[in-house]
């Protein structure tokens, strides 16, 4: 996000062409240098009618870039304005979240959110300026890759299958991740379209696991491609309500770091919920530790404009 305190000649304006799209790509990996941002032709992917994609120009250069997009969470919408710190305190945020306010109306939905780092103090401000309070927090989990140890064994009468060795399990794994979601520590329900599941998820489908038992899908832990050169990203990782409490989900995470590592990887990193103590849990058992942590905040619509 930007704060704003005085006028600046400035435009924005819908990122349509791939220099506005490089820009606004750009413009995520400085407000947040440990976050995926994508690619150009993911976000051409990701297009659809409810979606905007802005960016803020000034003095001939990309400075701020917005989204505006439907929610994961029930009834809301997402807008999230980005400013780079040099260009901040000049009305661009401010800008770029009156049209992203527009925007989220237009969805009628009666609640919008944004994501805000928590060592970004400024922003904080900036959002609570306009209405949004605190409502979520999620927690970034790091773990180096070195030699890895062989992966424990799966319960009995469990396999490990690659989404590679058999790519229609992705859409077979759908239907748990959506049990996953539902048990999401968030604040509102989760959901995750079949469409953006197919597409987001198991991005490395060669280090992303399903367990099988008797032919069905028990559980699931993904492993996606991420911006930073050596970085991968631990998408979902969920066990059957009744497969838990069984080591599954560190078995699948394990072999999931081993494949990272044996493949040049040196780093992957994953996220939970404020709430979601247990997979933390597991997580800093495998050696994962808390780099980074995201506030979510949420207001009523119309903003406070």
């Amino acid at each position: 996000m930007g704060s704003s305190s005085a006028p600046a000649d400035f435009e924005v304006r819908r990122a349509e062409n791939d220099g506005d799209l490089e820009g606004w790509i750009h413009v995520r990996r400085v407000v947040l240098p440990n976050e995926s941002a994508g690619t150009v032709a993911q976000l051409r992917e990701r297009a659809a009618p409810e979606r905007l994609l802005l960016v803020a120009e000034l003095d001939g250069a990309i400075v701020g870039s917005g989204l505006g997009d439907r929610s994961d969470t029930a009834g809301r919408a997402v807008i999230a304005p980005r400013v780079v710190p040099e260009a901040r305190r000049r009305g661009v945020g401010t800008a770029l979240l009156r049209e992203l306010a527009g925007h989220a109306l237009s969805l009628e939905v009666p609640e919008a959110v944004t994501y805000v780092d928590g060592d970004d103090p400024t922003s904080v401000v900036f959002a609570q300026r306009f209405g949004f309070e605190e409502v979520d927090r999620q927690v970034e989990q790091v773990r180096s890759l070195g030699e890895e140890p062989e992966p424990p064994s799966l319960p009995a009468g469990v396999e490990a299958v690659t989404v590679a060795q058999r790519p229609t399990l992705l859409r077979e794994a759908y239907e748990l991740a959506r049990q996953g979601y539902d048990d999401m520590a968030t604040d509102q329900p989760a959901t995750i379209s079949l469409g953006a599941w197919l597409r987001e998820e198991a991005t490395l489908p060669e280090g992303s696991f399903v367990a099988l038992a008797d032919g069905e899908v028990v559980g699931y832990s993904g492993l996606c491609a991420h911006d930073s050169p050596g970085v991968a990203e631990d998408g979902l990782t969920v066990v059957r309500r009744d497969w838990r409490r069984r080591g599954l989900a560190t078995a699948l995470k394990r072999r999931e770091l081993a494949w990272a590592a044996a493949n040049g990887l040196r780093e992957v990193v994953t996220w939970t919920q404020r709430g979601n103590e247990a997979m933390r849990a597991v997580n800093e058992r495998l050696g994962f530790t808390t780099r980074d942590v995201c506030l979510t905040l949420a207001a009523p619509l119309p903003l406070e404009l």
